[in-house]
């Protein structure tokens, strides 16, 4: 362990003892609160709002650590092993936030006393215009953010969020055997964006998981503060009335303190989807749509 990560834990921990004098006389048995969700939906908004807790009890007062199922840079898929070792790493009354898969085990974990989860997702076609500007503008370390320049424009770019890249593995081992490199540094292939969501999809059959979507936090975020708020509540009393709280999440909130938030606005695939695209998003997303609650149906 580096000497920052160190530095980082012993100033995590010596705030978790601060904040458990503050609330000394409210039950230190919270559970772990963990907002898992769908890379481009809302992660930054729904960490700012579940340290909101920490105003009103002995939570701690930042995220404990972030997990994602592909590492950043190099692309490489993370084992299920080490999704378990981190979870188990957890500590009643962390925060934490994750791009999590529901596998068997994971699930098996979070819907444990242990954890108080949520799960927060966004409309797939507005997540593939968000991935577009994340990748070609905003994270220049992003495995596919050179692919994603090489591309003639927007349009072409917004193809590839939608139908992924089949091919990425195989140019990847090419280029790991050109230069030596591990077959196991090569990442898996960058599916489309229904193979992207269907490791997440059976977190919301699961009663102890709260679902939420990103845009009700736009347009009816009081009642959904509320359902995130009673999430908690029915596991574990706070000594602190329902109005602090709720007003506690509510001020937390920050958007410019997030790295990777642009508009806060919500059907912006509107504004980019050509009748093209939406074609192959129909054909690869099938009733994805419905199934997240976004159409009646495929004719949209």
């Amino acid at each position: 362990m580096s000497l920052k990560s160190i530095l980082r834990s012993t100033l995590y921990q010596t705030e978790k003892i601060a904040q458990r004098l503050r609330f000394a006389s409210q039950s230190a048995d919270l559970p772990v609160l963990l907002g898992i969700s769908f890379p481009k939906s809302g992660t930054h908004l729904l960490d700012q709002i579940l340290l909101g807790f920490s105003n009103v009890a002995p939570y701690a007062k930042r995220v404990h650590s972030f997990y994602a199922e592909y590492e950043g840079e190099s692309g490489r898929k993370r084992s299920p092993e080490q999704a378990i070792a981190w979870l188990d790493s957890l500590r009643l009354r962390d925060v934490a936030s994750a791009h999590l898969f529901a596998r068997p085990e994971a699930v098996r974990r979070v819907c444990s006393p242990k954890f108080a989860p949520y799960f927060i997702f966004r409309d797939p076609r507005d997540v593939v215009v968000s991935h577009v500007f994340y990748v070609t503008d905003m994270e220049a370390r992003h495995v596919h953010h050179e692919y994603y320049k090489s591309l003639p424009d927007f349009d072409a770019r917004l193809n590839v969020s939608i139908l992924g890249r089949p091919d990425f593995r195989a140019e990847r081992s090419r280029s790991a055997a050109s230069f030596d490199y591990a077959q196991d540094d090569v990442q898996d292939d960058f599916p489309d964006i229904a193979g992207r969501f269907a490791p997440y999809l059976d977190w919301l059959n699961q009663p102890e998981v709260l679902t939420i979507h990103f845009e009700d936090l736009i347009h009816a975020r009081a009642a959904t503060l509320t359902r995130i708020m009673d999430h908690l509540l029915s596991r574990i009393p706070l000594r602190a009335t329902r109005e602090l709280i709720l007003d506690s999440l509510e001020t937390s909130i920050n958007p410019k303190k997030s790295p990777t938030f642009r508009s806060g606005k919500t059907g912006e695939w509107k504004k980019h989807f050509t009748d093209e695209h939406k074609k192959i998003f129909k054909d690869v997303a099938g009733d994805l749509l419905v199934k997240l609650g976004y159409e009646q149906n495929n004719d949209w």
